[in-house]
């Protein structure tokens, strides 16, 4: 059976090239392994499928750290906006939530998910589900089809790979892609876990003195092996069995996992305060301090810090918390403001890459056509989505990158494979 486009993986950019590629009036095949379509999607914003993010392009790309610059040429194309439109055209209410994050209506990914299978199935696109792909076929620098792993055959003059990375594997995202990547003469990147808790050797880690505890809107930043400061990102965090995790963790992962590649150990740091000025902060403690000398010095800061933490930072500077506060010396409190606003730690690693939200590295996009997701290695072969090395954090910007990937390469992989019909 031969097919102008077949697209292999049924995840957010597979789904929206099936779309693209039949809109242009393709004859389209979606192969799945799995038994249903749209699994990373409906898992996808803790089930509520955080299906694009509103910001301006330029705030979008920057959310998008690995390689988000070459997207501005898809953008111009088919971008966040369009992406709303698409939505809602299906019939699919979106609401704005903070930072730009669009969810539908319903909070329910599911509605997502069955929007777009009625839309392929409105269109007409033939689809396989759990039919792993074993290899993509080539002949004289040209796409030919796909085989199975059954071993049928299916001819196409067009094939979009879209099967994503290697993290979340039981959503299938397990790396199959690179391999045919690299048989058509692509660079596939070192791939790492990017969006992935950070794990620590700490004694207080170990000893899981803080588990469990969440501090909200902090500054956690990462330091190079100077001492500066390579990024910093204030949002909440939870300390963990094993290291740290939350929002501000996830987005500071990958920079850990390249400080290591330099050293064995990563120094992090916390500002548990950044609102407050370090001197301004010792004033006011010190003034506190003053109009309550007997006090307790825990009673006295009370509030300042979630409890757990405070005390936490009091015996680390060898204070005891149930001291009268008028018995601190001014350097005491000096190096427990200092603890508030730079809390400083080792980390030693991350989860695993299957572990990961997102995979770091992938197909490198020096070889991809940025306005069509094309190879420019092998005719009629486009990548889209997460098996490319683009990477950005939570918050529906690796979505966003998915859908506008997926938009060009079904597009113009059914023009290609149009114009070649015989």
């Amino acid at each position: 059976m031969k097919y102008d486009v077949i697209i292999i993986g049924g995840g957010p950019s597979g789904l929206m090239a099936a779309i693209a590629a039949a809109e242009q009036k393709a004859n389209v095949l979606l192969i799945d392994k799995g038994d249903k379509l749209g699994r990373k999607l409906a898992i996808s914003g803790g089930g509520r499928c955080n299906v694009t993010n509103r910001l301006p392009v330029d705030e979008i790309i920057k959310h998008i750290p690995g390689n988000g610059r070459f997207l501005y040429s898809a953008f111009s194309v088919f971008n966040n906006e369009d992406i709303i439109r698409f939505f809602e055209r299906l019939g699919v209410a979106l609401k704005e939530e903070d930072h730009g994050r669009m969810f539908p209506v319903t909070d329910d990914a599911q509605s997502v998910v069955r929007a777009l299978i009625n839309e392929l199935q409105r269109l007409g696109v033939h689809t396989r589900l759990n039919s792993p792909v074993a290899d993509v076929e080539y002949e004289n620098g040209k796409t030919v089809g796909v085989t199975l792993k059954t071993g049928e055959f299916f001819a196409a003059d067009s094939v979009v790979v879209a099967v994503g990375g290697k993290s979340v594997p039981h959503t299938g995202s397990t790396g199959d892609g690179y391999a045919w990547a690299e048989k058509a003469g692509h660079t596939v990147t070192e791939l790492f876990p990017t969006e992935v808790p950070i794990t620590s050797n700490e004694r207080f880690i170990q000893e899981r003195t803080l588990q469990g505890l969440s501090l909200r809107n902090i500054a956690l930043s990462v330091l190079n092996q100077k001492g500066k400061t390579v990024v910093t990102h204030r949002m909440d965090m939870i300390f963990t069995h094993f290291g740290i995790s939350g929002p501000a963790a996830l987005r500071c992962s990958q920079f850990v996992v390249k400080e290591l590649k330099k050293s064995d150990a990563v120094t992090m740091s916390i500002d548990a305060l950044p609102d407050d000025n370090a001197e301004a902060l010792f004033q006011k403690i010190s003034a506190t301090i003053k109009n309550e000398p007997k006090k307790a010095i825990k009673n006295v800061l009370k509030g300042l810090l979630p409890e757990r933490y405070l005390l936490f930072l009091l015996e680390k500077n060898g204070i005891d918390p149930q001291a009268p506060a008028g018995m601190l010396s001014h350097e005491k409190v000096r190096a427990f403001v200092s603890s508030c606003k730079n809390f400083t730690f080792h980390v030693h690693g991350t989860l695993p890459l299957e572990k990961a939200f997102v995979t770091g590295g992938g197909v490198s996009v020096k070889e991809i056509h940025p306005k069509e997701m094309a190879s420019k290695l092998m005719e009629g072969l486009y990548f889209c989505g997460e098996i490319l090395d683009i990477h950005g954090y939570t918050g529906g910007y690796n979505i966003t990158a998915a859908f506008v990937t997926g938009r060009l390469a079904g597009t113009n992989a059914a023009k290609y494979a149009l114009s070649h019909r015989a």
